[in-house]
């Protein structure tokens, strides 16, 4: 059955006072309602058609008819009626599913697509109102008239006409804005490779390896931060644009914590990299994921250096990938270990860092320092090599103050290679810290050499905290430059899971508070002996086999330096066994060769009971 002619049907709601209905008129044809000059293309732009306010006036037997411009405007509500209800909105909806299936996309996608591409949809529903004359869509009608086109395949026809071959939908339906969809669509659909199925496959692959998995997010966003702060070198162009990739995430509230979500971040690596999508994904996406597994990245891991450096996909793997790691092997650094390198800092196969890369290595053997402490500082914390080397210099001039050159710079280096990345005041803040504490340049000097990771905490949460600590376990402002001396390691030790824990077993098993200040006094490094490692099994030695009191322990706390299997026990029973008595300084202040003289005959063996 032919549907009612366009006109009488909209007239039919048009109140008779307002525009008279029409009457058969062979003069009156709907060509005339045609703009003249049609546009040229409106497939391929948004097309947006004013009407100015006219009348046009038709000499008629009897009569003259008149229509206003907004009679020729009110001709396009039929179309939006259609898509302000549900129903409406369905049939556009439906309209999409069919020409994204005819496209070869599954039912279960195009229907997920035909959800997800709002601003899709309205484009195609306002281009069909702009150009709804349906002698557009049929054709001509002649005296005896066609039926209309239906407008559920007038936005069909749009849709196809497009050109952009059901990319524009998808990729809107994957978060990104209707402008950038359309630019990278127009990129993609000139490329036969990217047809819409295999576009949809690579999509889900890209979101799999990249986006799956939540353990390491906070991990992820804080390493970019940390990429950002200290780069210092002039870059190539892949880490600009993996730069502005962070920046755009940045922006949005949560930061860069939501870096590995790919309801935020997809969009903007897409934008960032929209050469990404046009990479083939058997012969290059899934072969380069295969080759980071196979030179040790874990299969979790993988995401850590495609987000944080996505360039690394469209690089050549026998010319760049695996030619760049193998750089770092000349000064000694192995290939599992370029691997973790690799997921730490995976911007170590830009060509700018590794220019960077020859320049340090220059730096420190220029300063005498060690190539093994060199390449360990750099297998460490690899982020140093997005420092340049005059910032560098100005800590290593700082360390120079303090007397720390050639070998034991590079054992700082080697211990704690960020402190490299610090400023050279807030260095000094920590030396000040120090000062204040009684400590002179020499302790601190010692104290740089020996547990060099103090100089890169921070003094408010950190260092102060732990001075708190202190306090609370009864050690005196007058004791602390000799308890700090004795056992400066304590300042990266963890209040609350270390160090109250240890303090907490000496109480539980019999030693009073005035017991703990003595033995901290004497001995400090107790603080950094796990309880059921060492403090347990000696006490329980001590009370139970030998049998001695606490306060043996109290008067010399080094008994839990000393090894419970090669010494103490080995040491006690020769004791026994000549029934000698003894103090615990007694037994173990001596080396080998002084126990050996005073208690054992020349050729005797300690004999341990069974």
């Amino acid at each position: 059955m032919a549907a009612p002619s366009l006109l009488s049907h909209h007239y039919h709601h048009l109140h008779p006072h307002v525009i008279p209905a029409p009457k058969c008129c062979p003069s009156l044809r709907p060509q005339l309602f045609i703009s003249p000059i049609p546009p040229q293309n409106p497939t391929k732009t948004p097309i947006s058609v004013s009407v100015p306010i006219f009348m046009i006036s038709l000499p008629r037997k009897g009569n003259n008819c008149s229509y206003t411009a907004s009679t020729f405007q009110s001709l396009d509500s039929e179309a939006q009626q259609q898509t302000d209800d549900g129903n409406g909105l369905e049939e556009v909806r439906e309209a999409i599913r069919e020409y994204l299936e005819q496209l070869g996309a599954s039912r279960e996608d195009a229907s997920r697509i035909s959800f997800g591409c709002p601003n899709y949809l309205k484009m195609l529903i306002d281009g069909v109102q702009d150009l709804d004359d349906w002698n557009s869509w049929s054709a001509d009608a002649g005296p005896g008239g066609q039926a209309p086109v239906q407008f559920k395949n007038r936005v069909y026809q749009m849709a196809k006409q497009k050109g952009d071959n059901g990319i524009l939908p998808f990729l809107e339906s994957e978060g990104l804005p209707l402008s950038s969809a359309t630019r990278l669509a127009r990129y993609l659909s000139s490329s036969g490779s990217n047809v819409l199925p295999l576009l949809v496959h690579k999509v889900k692959y890209v979101k799999e390896i990249m986006f799956s998995g939540s353990l390491d997010s906070e991990f992820i966003g804080k390493n970019a931060r940390r990429m950002m702060t200290h780069l210092s070198i002039p870059v190539d162009e892949d880490v600009q644009q993996t730069l502005a990739f962070f920046e755009k995430v940045e922006a949005r509230r949560g930061g860069l914590n939501l870096l590995s979500s790919d309801n935020t971040s997809f969009r903007y690596l897409i934008e960032s990299f929209p050469r990404l999508l046009s990479l083939p994904l058997e012969s290059r996406l899934k072969v380069t994921v295969k080759v980071l597994e196979d030179i040790g990245v874990r299969k979790e891991r993988v995401r850590n250096v495609l987000l944080l450096f996505p360039p690394i996909l469209s690089y050549d793997i026998q010319k760049r990938i695996k030619p760049r790691l193998r750089s770092f092997e000349k000064i000694g650094i192995r290939e599992n270990d370029i691997s973790k390198m690799l997921v730490k800092y995976p911007w170590i196969v830009s060509p700018s860092i590794l220019d960077n890369f020859d320049e340090i290595v220059d730096f420190f053997d220029d300063e005498k320092v060690p190539r093994v402490s060199t390449a360990s500082a750099i297998k460490n914390w690899p982020h140093i090599l997005g420092c340049s080397v005059d910032k560098i210099g100005l800590m290593v001039e700082q360390f120079r103050r303090m007397d720390i050159t050639n070998k034991k710079l590079g054992q700082v280096i080697a211990k704690s290679p960020q402190l490299l990345l610090r400023k050279p005041e807030e260095f000094d803040q920590v030396v000040s810290f120090f000062n204040d504490l009684g400590l002179d340049e020499k302790a601190i000097s010692k104290t740089l050499a020996r547990c060099p990771e103090i100089f890169a905490a921070r003094i408010d949460e950190t260092l102060k905290k732990k001075l708190e600590f202190l306090s609370s376990v009864g050690i005196s402002e007058t004791h602390l430059p000799r308890v700090v001396r004795k056992y400066p390691e304590l300042f990266v030790c963890d209040v609350d899971r270390a160090l109250y824990p240890r303090v907490r077993y000496l109480m539980e098993v019999g030693f009073s508070e005035s017991d703990i200040v003595s033995m901290l006094h004497r001995f400090s490094p107790i603080l950094g002996y796990s309880v059921e490692e060492n403090l347990k099994p000696k006490l329980e030695f001590l009370v139970n086999t030998m049998p001695r009191p606490l306060s043996d322990v109290v008067a010399y706390p080094r008994y839990f330096s000393y090894s419970l299997e090669k010494k103490i026990r080995p040491r006690y029973w020769v004791l026994k066994g000549k029934n000698v008595e003894f103090t615990l300084k007694k037994m173990l202040g001596i080396n080998d060769e002084e126990f050996a003289a005073a208690y054992l005959e020349l050729g005797e063996m300690p004999v341990l009971p069974p």
